[in-house]
């Protein structure tokens, strides 16, 4: 064969072109900043400020920015964005009028208003460059570049008018902007200010205004216009936020409070001073803004801390968002609006929604689609279990705090009764440690070592055996694996020739007629010894009293994600099932499930339902089995056939 590699060269390491040029100067900038501030917790925070980049900023600081309602400020955001705008419109009109100081004469060549929008205008864009383009970057620099063009024209614009042009041109630019929360939540916030404010904010007659302005009122009013937009923008957004995100921050308008100046006339303008200045000036401006940062996080971490700091519910249905939405434009009607107090009742719905739970006697498993892992949800009237955890995909991020916490949370869940991890490889682990810390859990049942972490801090651990079983509701619940004996012989085997996979949580579910096996990632040997233990077709030498047909089941969750080191043909007899659930991931690296595998199912006729091609799965067990997949009942057109 021949070594192509050896042909292999590098062209050039930049390609010149206006976007290359672009995230160029965003890296130099990035760098300036780590450089700066080495081994700082909050260096991420002052980059996204200065360049929209949020990578750098933990996830820890990102729980405790959207606890308090602080999270928009940790970007460039269109506030900043009208801040730099203005503050350079300013200056070029200064400096415009006073030309005559150097002999010209430029307000008679060209109106002051005319060059300070031009300036602002310019200023808004390369800022804009500088933040990545974001979605509510570019709906403020639409909004400007209206208001200059409209000036340049010399035509009136209403400001209603400028914000559905800015909406036209985003959707024209990205018509998939509208999948974005970032989107609702920018033009929303807007256009909530707007509706409660233009054209009703002030008296036709003031009589303040025949008196003389004092101390007091200069810097009253700003705080009173401050404080009323705060307000307007807190409560109009309350019905789309619990939309998005299930969630709101109650204590949002004090940390809003604190933030808002301090990010914005701060920390903000000292980043971008100190990413361009020369060193060691920037090292020094930066330093002073990471200080501020630190004390923000300070008490914004206090403020998270409160009991009632969060008020959760489940994502609500489209009635109730609806009414919340007539409720919330009532409230903020003009004054002289019948009974605007009562508007508060249409958000009793979208409040008090709870969490739905089966019927009584009936169960529901949902197989989430984590890649390339196992995780399944089971419910019953009043309990919940968690079978595994899915994947952990880096140090940031894994199936747990990607997938699981965010559908329990989309939910309203706030706890589960049981956790099992069937063993501790990471595709059924890797998520344990962030539902453990965002979601209360009773007990965990699991195969893992003594010294495992997930063990210590798991509440309640007890290690999975067989002859350990539970009733739910009715339902009942029966660990059919490892035996005792198994945990002794992997003692006594040597640490790096045995398989995690030989000691999976096996647990049998049985609802009335119907029932699941959750097997997790058994091999051969484990389900021969299943079959002899639990079997119907065992010898009566071998098997219990109580033991024939307990592995049959009318779901199996398919061992090892249909690796061909599992599925024998014996263990398929014996369970017999009529649907297999494949999780694994799309196109995964194992090439699972084995088409040797997939075929033995298919000759028995088991109905095979796959994560990578269905989604979600989730199979209600009532007096029938009903199996629903996500990507049927949300159809896509990228998702092809």
């Amino acid at each position: 064969s021949v070594d192509v590699s050896l042909n292999n060269r590098q062209l050039d390491r930049f390609v010149f072109t206006f976007g290359h040029c672009v995230e160029a100067v965003r890296g130099w900038v990035r760098q300036r900043i780590l450089a700066a501030l080495p081994e700082k917790k909050y260096v991420g925070v002052l980059v996204a400020l200065v360049i929209g980049d949020q990578r750098a900023v933990d996830q820890n600081d990102w729980l405790i920015f959207n606890r308090t309602g602080v999270g928009h400020l940790i970007s460039i955001s269109g506030l900043h964005i009208t801040m730099i705008a203005g503050l350079f419109a300013a200056i070029m009109s200064a400096l415009w009028r006073r030309s005559f100081f150097i002999g010209n004469t430029l307000p008679l060549r060209l109106p002051a208003q005319k060059a300070a929008v031009l300036a602002g205008a310019a200023a808004a864009l390369l800022y804009v460059l500088l933040a990545g383009f974001g979605l509510p970057a570019q709906r403020t620099l639409y909004m400007l570049l209206m208001v200059a063009l409209a000036i340049w024209t010399g035509r009136i614009a209403s400001v209603s008018h400028i914000l559905c042009i800015a909406l036209m041109v985003v959707l024209l630019r990205d018509p998939w902007a509208v999948l974005s929360p970032g989107f609702w939540l920018s033009f929303g916030a807007v256009g909530t200010i707007l509706y409660a404010s233009v054209g009703r904010t002030k008296q036709l007659i003031d009589a303040s205004a025949l008196v003389p302005n004092t101390p007091a009122r200069v810097w009253l009013d700003p705080i009173k216009n401050g404080a009323y937009t705060q307000y307007v923008v807190t409560i109009g957004l309350v019905p789309m936020t619990i939309l998005l995100f299930g969630q709101i921050s109650l204590i949002s308008p004090l940390a809003n409070a604190i933030a808002i100046p301090l990010i914005g006339l701060l920390v903000t303008p000292m980043a971008l001073m100190g990413s361009m200045l020369p060193a060691p000036l920037s090292g020094w401006v930066l330093t002073l803004a990471h200080i501020l940062v630190d004390w923000l996080a300070t008490v914004l971490t206090w403020l998270s801390s409160f009991p009632l700091a969060v008020w959760q519910a489940p994502l609500p249905p489209a009635w109730t968002f609806a009414i919340a939405m007539a409720a919330t434009l009532w409230l903020l009607a003009p004054r002289g609006w019948p009974l605007r107090w009562l508007a508060l009742i249409g958000w009793l719905p979208l409040l008090l929604h709870s969490a739905t739970r089966p019927a009584e006697g009936e169960m529901t498993v949902t197989a989430f689609d984590v890649g390339q892992g196992m995780a399944l949800l089971i419910e019953t009237s009043g309990h919940r279990l968690l079978y595994d955890t899915g994947p952990y995909y880096s140090p940031e991020s894994d199936a747990g705090s990607r997938i699981i916490v965010p559908y329990l949370k989309a939910r309203g869940i706030t706890a589960i009764d049981t956790m099992v991890i069937s063993h501790s490889d990471s595709d059924h682990s890797g998520g344990a440690m962030s539902v453990i810390k965002a979601i209360e859990v009773d007990r965990v049942y699991s195969s893992l070592s003594p010294d495992h972490r997930i063990v210590a801090v798991s509440p309640g651990h007890t290690r999975c055996q067989d002859g350990q079983s539970w009733n739910w509701d009715g339902v009942q619940f029966d660990m059919l694996f490892p035996a005792k004996h198994n945990y002794e012989n992997n003692e006594r085997k040597d640490r790096k020739s045995g398989k995690a996979n030989t000691m999976s949580c096996t647990l049998k579910i049985t609802n009335g007629d119907l029932s699941i096996l959750l097997p997790g990632d058994i091999e051969k040997a484990q389900e021969r010894q299943l079959i002899q233990d639990k079997g119907a077709i065992a010898t009566d030498s071998v098997m219990t009293p109580n033991a024939p047909g307990r592995l049959k089941s009318t779901v199996l969750l398919v061992p090892h994600h249909g690796s061909g080191t599992s599925s024998t043909s014996a263990f398929l007899q014996e369970v017999n099932p009529s649907v297999a659930i494949f999780q694994m991931g799309y196109r995964n690296r194992f090439r699972h499930p084995q088409a040797q595998v997939l075929e033995r199912y298919q000759q028995l006729g088991i109905r095979n339902v796959r994560n990578d091609q269905s989604g979600a799965i989730l199979l209600h067990f009532g007096s029938t089995l009903d199996v629903t997949e996500y990507r049927q009942q949300h159809k896509r057109y990228w998702y092809g056939r």
